[in-house]
């Protein structure tokens, strides 16, 4: 070898190390979620430096409770943080195709392709693909879809029970609701030790009653939100010295009873205090049967109101004649104190239709399991009724690998190497899924792409149980179609950002005094904690 093309190879191989060490945390943090996915996908254990353990099989939740430090594997994690956040669910497919994209790309890059051309073929190539899914997709004609129930189940890790809670959760709150930007179905999603598992219409509230001798039980029910505290008005320290302010301090305590028994007379036997509960209030309410919750937080009052129709009135708005505070009132059928689980249960309302799924099991550790459970298979839900579904299993991925690589002839340049990284990163769902499920994913892959073209079906993907090629649909293995677009739009970018650093250099600490003039120091080789 000559000195020029030592030189130049040491050149390529700089100029190559950001790049080989941002793939390679990312491939670390992928390597730590792609053992989970699929039916046959085992779960992660996370051990802190205290011993506290959480076992899950949830993508996101291991990706954010890893101990990382390297910066490229952190805008993984937000990027799988931003599609939780989206969609609900997704996560472990979408780090999987962003760090397939990246080892393809990067190889590609190896062997001389231009970086450039590589993100203009990534581009082309997610751009299809995310057209193409769109396409496939089959439409929910409603709540009462049994395919919801196939989306619950395969999102909720064929656990039967809490895919049957999460679709029984979206009947009761309905399609409109359901379809709602606003709306989260997994923040209906409760979880408690020792809790049955249950759906019903209302909603559950941490707390408990004031005082142990108000009644625990009331049916039916007429409550006030008090988005405020219930006590007098105040009076300052230096007012209340002389005999004007205590002589305004008797008008405030008087008139904050006469409002009391206005609640009283209302025939309101349930308050809802946004903050505390003066003594004299408490006792005036426990004498008239009524129960009182204080210091609820705001989420819940939100809720409450929403589902009894009930408005949220200031401590002051009870100074109003009787008449008008009769229109903040709202109703509900029934409400009541589980002092096992230290919680208020309101049942049924006159306001918009409201569902909670409460999921519970032994222990802390398995409870907090099934409540992500829960909250997946919720998400999916909703997303299907919102976008429809298509085949699982990586199926569909299959589908789409297959049309674009027919794309790829017509691509002019180099940007078909990029083309051909979205059609390798396509099909790594179905091959890590077929492996964990104790196959050989280079066989069964060869198996789906053969029976595809020969049936001409985008459904056919492999039987986890049997290891045969089968009807993903027809087995009730399906997905939303948002997550799968989701998923890939979040891929594309995280993989077109990563490639796109040429460089890393340490930054100087903007609090401190900084380097005062010197250069900042290089750090091509990534010389990062993972």
């Amino acid at each position: 070898m000559t000195l020029k093309q030592a030189s130049s190879g040491a050149e390529i191989d700089e100029r190559l190390a950001a790049l080989l060490t941002n793939v390679n945390a990312v491939r670390a943090i992928a390597s730590a979620v792609e053992g989970t996915i699929g039916p046959k996908g085992l779960d992660t254990m996370l051990v802190d430096r205290f011993g506290e353990v959480i076992i899950t099989n949830d993508g996101v939740t291991i990706l954010e409770k890893m101990d990382v430090s390297h910066p490229a594997a952190k805008m993984l994690i937000n990027v799988a943080r931003a599609q939780e956040a989206e969609i609900g669910d997704g996560t472990t497919t979408a780090t999987v195709i962003a760090s397939s994209l990246l080892s393809e790309g990067v190889s590609q890059v190896m062997k001389g392709v231009p970086v450039a051309r590589v993100i203009e073929g990534v581009r082309i190539g997610i751009s299809k693909a995310v057209e193409l899914v769109r396409s496939k997709s089959r439409p929910v004609t409603g709540v009462d879809d049994p395919v919801l129930r196939s989306a619950a189940l395969v999102a909720g890790r064929e656990y039967a029970d809490i895919a049957d809670l999460v679709v029984r959760a979206a009947v009761l709150v309905g399609e409109a609701k359901l379809k709602d930007p606003d709306f989260k179905l997994a923040d209906t999603v409760k979880a408690e030790v020792g809790a049955a598992n249950e759906v019903f219409s209302g909603v559950i509230i941490n707390k408990e009653r004031v005082n142990k001798q108000m009644p625990k039980d009331l049916s039916p029910v007429k409550l006030l939100l008090v988005d405020d505290a219930l006590e007098p008005e105040e009076i300052e320290d230096e007012a209340l010295s002389t005999e004007v302010g205590f002589a305004k301090y008797l008008e405030y305590q008087e008139n904050f009873k006469a409002n009391i028994r206005k609640i009283c007379d209302l025939g309101i036997n349930l308050v809802i205090v946004d903050r505390g509960i003066a003594d004299a209030a408490e006792e005036m309410l426990t004498d008239a049967g009524v129960m009182v919750l204080q210091r609820v937080a705001s989420k819940d009052v939100r809720e409450t109101a929403e589902l009894t129709g009930a408005r949220p009135i200031k401590r002051t708005g009870l100074n109003r004649p009787v008449g008008d505070i009769a229109r903040y009132i709202g109703t509900a059928e029934r409400v009541y104190e589980d002092e096992k689980l230290e919680q208020v249960r309101l049942i049924g309302g006159s306001g918009k239709p409201l569902a909670t799924v409460l999921v519970g099991a032994s222990t802390e550790e398995v409870v907090e399991e099934r409540e992500r459970i829960a909250k997946d298979a919720a998400a999916a839900v909703q997303a299907a009724v919102r976008g429809g579904v298509v085949p699982g299993g990586g199926a569909v991925e299959v589908a789409l690998a297959r049309e674009i690589e027919k794309l790829r002839n017509s691509i002019k340049g180099m940007a078909a190497y990029g083309v051909d990284c979205v059609v390798e990163a396509l099909k790594r769902p179905l091959a890590q899924i077929v492996a964990n499920a104790g196959f050989n994913p280079l066989e069964k892959l060869g198996d789906v792409v053969a029976a595809q073209a020969e049936r001409n079906s985008d459904g056919l993907g492999i039987d986890c149980e049997t290891g045969n090629t089968a009807d993903m649909t027809a087995l009730g293995v399906v997905d939303p179609t948002l997550v799968k677009v989701h998923a890939l739009k979040a891929a594309g970018e995280i993989a077109e950002a990563i490639l796109r650093i040429d460089t890393i250099i340490k930054k100087k600490d903007d609090a401190g005094d900084g380097a005062k003039g010197n250069l900042p120091e290089a750090n091509p080789a990534g010389d990062m904690d993972f």
